[in-house]
């Protein structure tokens, strides 16, 4: 058989983290990017680490063993596409150069044992290519020897820090037997206080408007919070709570919460400690959970073409690209469905919070489950879209776009909307606009429409054209009555004059 050749477009990225080893790999395709690999390995380096930093045999081999599985898939990628990245543990340990120098041989690749500070920002960079924030942002990684805290802006970290803590040396510290009790719980949090002690008044002067967790420990928290039938939004009460439910328990063998994977159980409860901590220190009311981090920031920061780049209009155009979308037919829609938004946004305030950069997306991506068949185009079109990733829109943002896109035509069910919560009526308004002007575009051309507008008096809209302009054009009439009849369905009253 003949030498295969490397595929250029493939990127990959490995994280030798404290707590985990992580492979990303991923293709440059249509304009964004697409992962194609992801394996990961419990490897628990920092558990190797003495009281002198000197890292154990038994921890470098776990670790070499690791690589040797990585090695057989990177054979396939160009050698300037991989980037290796070491932390935390890889900077304490002393005798890091034995692990790094056979490593380097098994993987036949340079590795680089980054800066706590260089890590922190690499990580606020993964997490700004991959979620949309307009303003402040503070971002804590918890990783298993170090954690990260970075407040910045857009594509620029302002403020950040590489605190010496972390996952799996705060297990072995303060958890060392294992038991789970308020003792050992509350000792790990009043180390962690001082160890962000350092930093929490320039931080807090500083100030974010969001905060956002890029960590394991923050997935696992969110899961075991959906598994109680509570929302994503982490608060300190609710970080209180599964303090209190953890040590329900004897030991962190038994803990056995609603959500919890086996595989986050054992560095479960020291990354609680330090996030409480965190909490605290900082004084953070709420956090959400980031969409990437370190490994998503080396990825980025090797592609040029991706970096300081507007990331919704990105992913938008790369949806579009994908499922050969008619450009056209899209910004059509888009454009009257934002003309009808603006005649109504007085009365409709919650458009106002980030309604219209929403509607813009539904409608240049309502019709790419057109690829598949045009009968049920609607259904793909939401299928296709809420199991993707959206870099730039946070969790709420793309289950509002999944739900839109699904009732964007056709039967409209009541109460079709409840699972979003606090975002249903943004949900209902987003939809009424969309239907209304994917109707007016059934032509699919430029200048067929007379000058109309459109009125909301509380949750009734009325739809008014020029004089006779109705009776010229039956089709239209129809569908527009059709439509009155299905809002009428869902309990919304559409008038159409």
């Amino acid at each position: 058989m003949g030498q295969l050749k490397p595929q250029k477009n493939v990127y990959a990225v490995i994280d030798l983290g404290s707590n985990s080893f992580h492979m990303l790999i991923a293709k440059s395709i249509a304009g964004g990017l697409q992962t194609i690999g992801r394996v990961k390995r419990k490897v628990r380096l920092a558990a190797g680490l003495d009281e002198d930093n000197l890292l154990s045999a038994e921890a470098m081999q776990r670790g070499w063993e690791c690589l040797a599985l990585f090695a057989e898939r990177l054979q396939d990628i160009p050698k300037a596409n991989i980037t290796i990245v070491a932390t935390a543990t890889l900077r304490l340990a002393t005798n890091a150069d034995v692990f790094k120098h056979k490593a380097e041989q098994i993987l036949s690749h340079k590795i680089n044992v980054i800066s706590g500070e260089l890590e922190a920002r690499t990580i606020y960079k993964g997490v700004a290519h991959t979620s949309s924030c307009s303003g402040r942002q503070l971002v804590i990684d918890i990783g298993g020897a170090s954690t990260e805290v970075v407040i910045g802006k857009g594509f620029d970290a302002l403020h950040y820090k590489s605190l010496n803590m972390g996952c799996v040396t705060y297990l072995e510290r303060y958890f060392k037997d294992c038991k789970l009790s308020d003792a050992n719980f509350n000792n790990a949090i009043s180390a962690a206080k001082e160890v962000v002690a350092e930093i929490a008044s320039s931080y807090k002067a500083a100030g974010w408007e969001i905060a956002s967790g890029a960590s394991g420990t923050v997935q696992a928290i969110q899961e075991i919070m959906v598994a109680q039938s509570l929302d994503e939004t982490l608060s300190l009460d609710k970080l209180l709570e599964i303090k209190k439910q953890s040590t329900a328990f004897n030991t962190i063998a038994e803990l056995d919460l609603p959500g919890l994977s086996e595989e986050r159980r054992l560095v479960f409860v020291s990354g609680l400690a330090i996030l409480i901590a965190l909490f605290e220190s900082l004084e953070i009311e709420k956090m959400g959970l980031a969409g990437g981090a370190l490994r998503e920031g080396v990825l980025y920061s090797m592609i040029p073409e991706f970096h300081n780049h507007d990331i919704r209009k990105r992913t938008v155009d790369a949806f579009m690209s994908r499922y050969h979308v008619d450009q056209k037919q899209s910004n059509r829609v888009a454009e009257l469905s934002n003309h009808l938004a603006h005649q109504v946004s007085a009365q409709w305030v919650a458009l106002e919070h980030g309604g219209f950069a929403l509607l813009k997306a539904i409608a240049q991506l309502h019709e790419i489950g057109l690829l598949i068949e045009y009968k049920q185009y609607q259904k793909h079109t939401a299928y296709i879209l809420e199991n993707t990733d959206m870099p730039g829109f946070s969790q709420s943002e793309h289950k509002i776009i999944v739900a839109a896109t699904n009732a964007h035509r056709s039967d409209l069910q009541k109460d079709a909307f409840e699972y979003l919560g606090c975002h249903q009526q943004l949900a209902q308004y987003i939809t009424r606009l969309i239907r209304i002007a994917v109707i007016l575009s059934m032509r699919r051309q430029d200048d067929v429409l007379p000058k109309l507008s459109l009125t909301a008096d509380n949750e009734v809209l009325t739809l008014s054209f020029e004089e006779d302009w109705l009776k010229a054009h039956p089709l239209m009439a129809s569908e527009l009555q059709l439509e009155s009849k299905q809002q009428a369905k869902a309990g919304w009253e559409f008038l159409v004059k």
